[in-house]
């Protein structure tokens, strides 16, 4: 793969994940202005090692431990601004949000899946309710549908997804 190619794909992980990357450090430091002052050193971190990074495996293990680094590093050096926080905490928070992540991207992996089996129709209108955000008076006038029809078929298909995802995920384990 070309260097080109390679900073492609990272670009497109790193965008792909900021809201991810942004919930994890908020979530080790519950301040909206530090956590964006440390994404954005984040995101410098991972660019100056770009070389590091491998598109054939998981980005966001990476990108959180980077991620860690930075929160570990800021709260280091502001200790004397009476953060809540501590080294300690900030590994053993990490490790529960770092392993809720990975189930996420279970479940996004088999909803993937799960998706390939919703007929037509029904991925039509999902993909209109909650991708495109429409309404569901938008929807039903998209699809010459009652609004009645469209929230009954949106519960069906849904209800079917939640199925077939609980069995993939238990096949997997």
């Amino acid at each position: 793969m070309d260097h080109t190619e390679n900073s492609e794909q990272f670009v497109q992980q790193l965008t792909e994940n900021q809201n991810r990357l942004y919930g994890y450090v908020y979530s080790l430091l519950g301040d909206h202005s530090r956590t964006a002052d440390v994404v954005q050193e984040t995101n410098l971190v991972l660019w100056r090692k770009i070389d590091e990074f491998d598109p054939l495996r998981p980005f966001l293990p990476w990108a959180f431990a980077i991620a860690r680094f930075q929160v570990m590093a800021h709260v280091r050096d502001h200790k004397r601004d009476r953060m809540l926080l501590d080294a300690e905490l900030v590994e053993t928070l990490s490790g529960e949000v770092e392993k809720q992540a990975e189930n996420i991207d279970q479940l996004r992996r088999a909803l993937r899946k799960c998706m390939q089996s919703v007929t037509p129709v029904n991925r039509e209108l999902i993909e209109q309710k909650y991708l495109r955000a429409m309404s569901l008076a938008d929807v039903a006038a998209a699809t010459d549908r009652t609004v009645g029809a469209i929230k009954v078929a949106l519960l069906r298909v849904r209800r079917q997804l939640s199925e077939c995802v609980k069995k993939r995920i238990a096949a997997e384990e």
